[in-house]
């Protein structure tokens, strides 16, 4: 076994290859593999080549394989072989390597002919052995030096393309995001990362991963912990770790949770914006030891612009914050409940940073509440014009003004008239479009003025829907400037179930496209959308978000209910003109008989008593005549409500009437016996109420 590699091996019909002098002064050794037996003869040269004792080798392939040949050199060497054996070549060359004894790696030479037996399969491979170490050091040399420049090259084009990624983030998730994905850190080679912002003297984990590998108690730490983030916010500069053992001696409180990872080294970047520490950054690596000069160089560089897109992030944040409270805090706080409606109402920003626009919506209360449980309610859109802070100081003025003249009960064409008169006085260098529809959801009579707004869309019970027209005028401010106020009014029914739909034209409006396109991709998406106003409502926000844009959107939707049938003869109404006592009298008479008709025969004397007080005073203090109502109230309470009527905006007030005073206790007696009264400003007037509850 001592000298079996060394002397000829016996084969079947044929003498081995003899060794051969001249390759051994060239330091060649060669070889006769019989693939049939299984034998692989090495001479004493190629023994030395492979630097193995022949005492240790016993002539087969897996001894020497086993021995020398690591398994993937082994593997690329049977595919050679076998790609020679299966094309046919009689010849193959290859280089790899072996581990010598003291397991250093050495490139080996070998060039092998196939012989062939007639029928061309083959059944012999001889050939040669030769240390290829010198050979292939300068190219190995220059291949490596290579490898590392084209790694640079890669891993500072990755840096470029984060941060050209990072300039687009406008939130502190958009950079985390940039980081994680596909073209982040882990073409950098990182096995996980982890990012962590300075708030209030602590480090709070903004990202983390990969999923799992979140470390127990470090969700958020103090700043002088004995951590490597908390490390170099403390210290402002980079931290490497460059093996476990390192890591686990710097770190022994953090290390126990990353074993799991397999990590072997670690970047810790301190991020860095206007001189303070904002956060820091940790990539951790499971398949390197040590970081080049070059490669600290590239992830400094990425720390800086991660840092700088951070700040920027934030900043961006906190603005647009700031925009949308004050956007929000000029909106309605909230949209009252009316009866025999369901209202829906918007509002998407899509502004950047502190631009913010004037885009509202409101809904507003009239006075002359219908019976059967409907009522009137204005619906206001509207858009002023700019994308500033000043646009949204002026809507909201110009909500309040239009809400107000609303209330007092003017018609729509006086409301807009109104409005745009008082926004030309402001002094302002801007103006608005607007739409306003006053709706009566017991008849379903809507009275729509638009001032240079977009048209209002109506989609019907059965799910049609149409663009409603309406003639309109020039925008508010505008029309006031060149004495243009004149604003048709347009009419239409609201049948119950169908919808009215009001928007600003950031729901319709793209650059470069046209307005009636966009108008029909509204009139699509309404029709196709749920009946349902605040599933509707969502579906078409959610339709503006996916399409983008840079204006914002308001929104109001109006479905009618189907109005409850009013009971006969449960509505009376009376005029009473001025110096005519007997249609005062027939006014007593109706109220006292109405009362007690609708089951109000106990209370019938006070009832009467604070109608006629009510009465009294129209006709006493205005001077003109008045307009009494009498009407049943339905709902989880009945009551009977009585109104009069005047021409007179000046609202009644209580006057001390002294000890032996004759007047001045009206309104006392009213607050006594009435369960509840108030006033309503009418367009023309006023309108006093009491209401007294039925059994």
């Amino acid at each position: 076994m001592a000298d079996r590699g060394a002397s000829a091996l016996s084969l079947p019909g044929d003498r081995p290859v003899r060794p051969d002098p001249v390759l051994a002064l060239n330091g060649m050794g060669s070889f006769d593999w019989d693939l049939d037996a299984g034998l692989f003869h090495l001479d004493a040269q190629a023994l030395e080549v492979l630097d193995l004792p022949p005492e240790e080798y016993d002539g087969r392939l897996d001894t020497l394989n086993a021995l020398r040949v690591p398994p993937p050199e082994a593997a690329r060497l049977d595919a050679t072989v076998a790609r020679a054996i299966k094309d046919g070549s009689d010849h193959y060359s290859a280089y790899f390597r072996i581990r010598c004894r003291d397991g250093t790696m050495r490139w080996t030479h070998t060039r092998g002919r196939l012989r062939r037996d007639d029928s061309g399969r083959p059944h012999r491979v001889v050939g040669i052995l030769r240390d290829a170490t010198e050979e292939l050091a300068d190219s190995t040399a220059r291949s490596l030096r290579a490898a590392q420049d084209e790694a640079f090259r890669q891993q500072t084009g990755v840096v470029q393309v984060i941060s050209a990624a990072l300039a687009h983030a406008r939130s502190v998730q958009d950079v985390i995001d940039v980081l994680k994905d596909t073209h982040g850190v882990r073409h950098l080679g990182a096995t996980s990362l982890v990012m962590g912002l300075v708030e209030a003297g602590r480090i709070r984990l903004v990202a983390e991963g990969p999923a799992g590998s979140f470390v127990p108690g470090t969700r958020v730490t103090r700043i002088d912990e004995p951590y490597p983030m908390s490390e170099v916010v403390r210290t402002l500069s980079p931290r490497f770790i460059e093996s476990p053992e390192e890591f686990a001696a710097h770190y022994p409180i953090l290390w126990p949770h990353l074993t799991g990872l397999r990590i072997t080294s670690a970047a810790y970047l301190p991020l860095i914006a206007q001189a303070r520490p904002i956060g820091a950054m940790g990539l951790l690596y499971d398949d390197r030891r040590g970081f080049s000069a070059e490669e600290r160089a590239v992830l400094v560089a990425l720390g800086s612009s991660i840092a700088q897109s951070l700040m920027r992030a934030m900043l961006f944040e906190q603005e647009k914050d700031l925009a949308q409270g004050l956007q929000q805090a000029m909106l309605p706080r909230s949209i009252p409940s009316v009866r025999g409606a369901d209202i829906a109402v918007r509002y998407r920003s899509a502004a950047l940073g502190r631009d913010i626009g004037g885009d509202w919506y409101d809904l507003i209360p009239l006075p002359g509440d219908t019976p059967s449980g409907g009522g009137r309610v204005g619906a206001v859109i509207g858009d002023v014009q700019g994308h500033d802070t000043h646009a949204a100081a002026v809507m909201g003025q110009l909500r309040i003004v239009l809400r107000a003249y609303a209330a007092e009960g003017h018609t729509p064409a006086t409301v807009m008239a109104r409005a745009s008169v008082f926004l030309h006085e402001l002094d302002t260098d801007r103006f608005a479009t607007c739409l306003y529809a006053e709706t009566d959801l017991t008849t379903g009579v809507v009275q729509m003025v638009r001032a240079g707004h977009i048209d209002p869309l109506l989609r019907h019970r059965d799910g049609r829907c149409a663009r409603v027209p309406v003639e309109g005028g020039l925008p508010l401010g505008l029309s006031a400037e060149f004495g243009r106020l004149e604003y048709p009014v347009a009419t239409v029914e609201l049948d119950p179930g169908s919808t009215l739909l009001l928007c600003t034209d950031g729901l319709v409006e793209l650059p470069g496209t046209d307005l009636d396109d966009g108008m029909s991709g509204l009139m699509g998406l309404v029709c196709e959308g749920p009946a349902e106003v605040e599933a509707l409502a969502d579906r078409l926000i959610q339709a503006a978000e996916e399409r983008g844009g840079e204006d914002d959107v308001a929104l109001l939707l109006l479905r009618r209910r189907t109005p409850r049938a009013a009971r006969p003869g449960r509505r009376l109404r009376q005029h009473v003109a001025a110096g005519d006592p007997e249609a005062l009298a027939q006014a007593r008479h109706l109220i006292r008989a109405a009362a007690g008709t609708w089951g109000a025969r106990a209370p019938a004397d006070e009832i009467e008593l604070v109608a006629d007080e009510l009465i009294t005073n129209a006709l006493l203090h205005t001077g003109g005549s008045a307009i009494v109502t009498v009407r049943v109230l339905e709902g989880s309470e009945r009551r009977l409500r009585i109104e009069v009527e005047d021409c007179s905006s000046a609202l009644p007030r209580r006057r001390d009437a002294g000890e032996s005073g004759v007047f001045g206790r009206g309104l006392l007696l009213v607050e006594r016996l009435a369960d509840a009264w108030g006033v309503q400003a009418r367009g023309s007037g006023k309108a006093v109420w009491c209401e007294f509850r039925l059994p």
